[in-house]
């Protein structure tokens, strides 16, 4: 089972609401309710993307139009099913790919073909680049949330050079002064981006 999807809201540069869905669209109808002119942004922790919530009507419809939380998956002590002979079920999807002769002839010769070949591949691909692929990630979201809260903020532009570099000195010195909630975020968001050098 996936943990539930950790969001951050903002009110201008102040951060106004952490955690769940469910929590964070409560905290904000609250919110909304004392300030229906709160400028508000909600971002996934995950990738730094905006989210839409929408927040008309009393706290029981917005927290009716929300997808349910997803409950605990219950302890089964059944013992899996013996396997079978023929094709696992990997919940596999078929799309064209389009290949050089010489590599169709290569995927031809390894053992169980060309689809267990690439799939082979494509695994070892993603273990090889685990590390790299989370900084990516990392600035990615990072740059997300900093160009919506702080894209006017002085020292932005020499802030994101920095984090795609993964100069974390740099990119300190540049965000030092942005409100603190902005830059404790995206500091957040960042750090497995950003290297020590």
């Amino acid at each position: 089972m996936h943990a539930p999807t950790q969001l951050t809201a903002f009110a201008g540069p102040r951060k106004v609401a952490a955690g769940t869905l469910h929590a964070v669209a409560q905290t904000l109808k609250e919110l909304v309710t004392r300030d229906p002119d709160a400028q508000i942004l909600i971002f996934d922790d995950t990738n730094g993307s905006q989210v839409d919530l929408n927040l008309h009507g009393s706290l029981d419809e917005v927290l009716q139009r929300l997808p349910r939380e997803a409950a605990p998956a219950p302890q089964d002590d059944t013992p899996a099913p013996a396997r079978t002979a023929g094709r696992p079920r990997l919940g596999v999807v078929a799309r064209e790919i389009t290949l050089l002769p010489r590599h169709w002839e290569w995927l031809a010769t390894q053992p169980g073909g060309a689809s267990v070949a690439l799939r082979k591949l494509v695994e070892q691909a993603q273990r090889g680049n685990k590390a790299h692929d989370e900084q990516r990630q990392a600035r990615e979201a990072a740059y997300k949330v900093m160009n919506a809260l702080a894209g006017d903020a002085a020292g932005f532009e020499e802030a994101s050079r920095a984090l795609f570099a993964g100069r974390q000195e740099a990119f300190l010195e540049n965000v030092r002064d942005w409100p603190a909630d902005v830059r404790e975020h995206v500091l957040r968001l960042a750090r497995r981006g950003l290297s020590d050098s």
